[in-house]
């Protein structure tokens, strides 16, 4: 097995899969594939298991793709940003934030953690439930916008928004901390929590969580009474897109 990590801030990954290997998808990310490759849908374990996947942020079914002779398959990120593949040794684990699973080996069990901090699971933006991947074998991971990697020492804490975890090593706890000073409170606009992590152990952070970015676009989709700022909730995200798109190409053909 062969895999090219393709483009920028869209990316793809191509794998190359010999007669007999097999990988699995969340449902709806494979972008293409060559006619050598069988495709399966299934709940990866029984119905127990795709429920405990729904509730981390997947979905009920994944899709296997397996290879009856040599093939090649590309899996696409849904949203802007770093497609990481991680090579995990047997019964070595990484807890991810939600929908962060993209597509991994045979050999790689996608499972639920849970939070052990309840002020973490209620205020550290990542809620209660995370993925966990576990190895052996390769799994490649979405993360919005850039991924910076900080290994933290036994002790060492390092104050983040909770948006910008991506995974994390186990042996890393999470906490949460308020804000400190009343100004920082009420006017630095940086919430009412950090969340807190603590070392030892390694984490990826990403530059641009998906609710910043569409947090950023929303400002600019119409409203019905031709305001901005929450077309989003009042025409729905189908119509706030086309809305959008028409927007766009008025700008283009004005100038």
């Amino acid at each position: 097995m062969k895999y090219e990590i393709s483009g920028t801030t869209l990316q793809t990954v191509g794998i190359d899969l010999n007669a007999g290997e097999e990988i699995y998808s969340q449902t709806s990310a494979m972008a293409w594939m060559t006619d050598a490759i069988r495709m399966n849908t299934n709940t990866g374990g029984g119905l127990w298991q795709g429920i405990k996947r729904s509730l981390s942020g997947g979905g009920l079914f994944i899709t296997t793709f397996a290879a009856e002779k040599n093939g090649h398959i590309a899996f696409a990120s849904k949203f802007p940003g770093t497609i990481m593949p991680v090579t995990l040794k047997d019964g070595e684990a990484l807890f991810c934030r939600k929908e962060t699973f993209l597509c991994a080996e045979k050999s790689v069990v996608l499972d639920i953690a849970f939070q052990k901090n309840i002020g973490a699971g209620i205020f550290g933006g990542q809620g209660f439930i995370l993925q966990r991947v576990t190895g052996p074998g390769t799994v490649w991971l979405d993360l919005s916008g850039e991924v910076v990697t900080k290994d933290l020492a036994s002790g060492e804490r390092l104050l983040v928004h909770a948006g910008h975890i991506g995974v994390q090593s186990p042996t890393v706890t999470m906490d949460i901390q308020m804000i400190s000073g009343v100004s920082n409170l009420f006017f630095g606009g940086e919430g009412i929590f950090l969340a807190t992590l603590t070392g030892p152990g390694r984490i990826w952070l990403q530059s641009m969580p998906i609710i910043n970015l569409a947090s950023a676009i929303a400002q600019y989709m119409p409203v019905n009474n031709g305001g901005r700022g929450s077309g989003l909730a009042a025409t729905g995200t189908v119509g706030g897109l086309l809305g959008l798109a028409a927007m766009l190409g008025d700008n283009e053909r004005s100038t």
